[in-house]
């Protein structure tokens, strides 16, 4: 295995760890019944985003990359942020998260995940 190769396998992990941060932070609150956006989504967020763009880049392999793909996942990436941001601000304003919203984050999160696997 060339040495390019496996980095771009260690930046695909840590891709999944931000991923499994932003569920894992979703689910709890699920779990506990509560509609509340936590800092820590934003960070499992921002893990993703910023391991997924470094896979965006054509380094260490010798198949062409699909861009399509590449483009609706920054879309729903963006999307969720947009989410956690809206939910965030409502939050420190002493509001409550919209249920809608919430919700979005999940789902999303989920398709952004099944896009990944799913679509080759």
């Amino acid at each position: 295995m060339e040495p390019l190769e496996v980095l771009r396998h260690i930046v695909v992990f840590i891709h999944l760890v931000g991923f499994a941060i932003l569920f894992g932070a979703w689910a709890v609150e699920v779990y506990n019944k509560r509609v509340h956006v936590t800092p820590l989504m934003n960070i499992g967020l921002l893990i993703a985003a910023v391991a997924g763009l470094a896979l965006a880049a054509p380094w260490g392999i010798s198949y062409d990359l699909n861009y399509a793909k590449i483009g609706v996942k920054l879309v729903v990436l963006l999307i969720i942020g947009a989410f956690i941001g809206i939910g965030l601000a409502r939050q420190r304003k002493g509001g409550a998260c919209p249920p809608a919203i919430f919700w979005g984050i999940g789902i999303l999160t989920l398709l952004n995940a099944g896009l990944a696997v799913i679509w080759r």
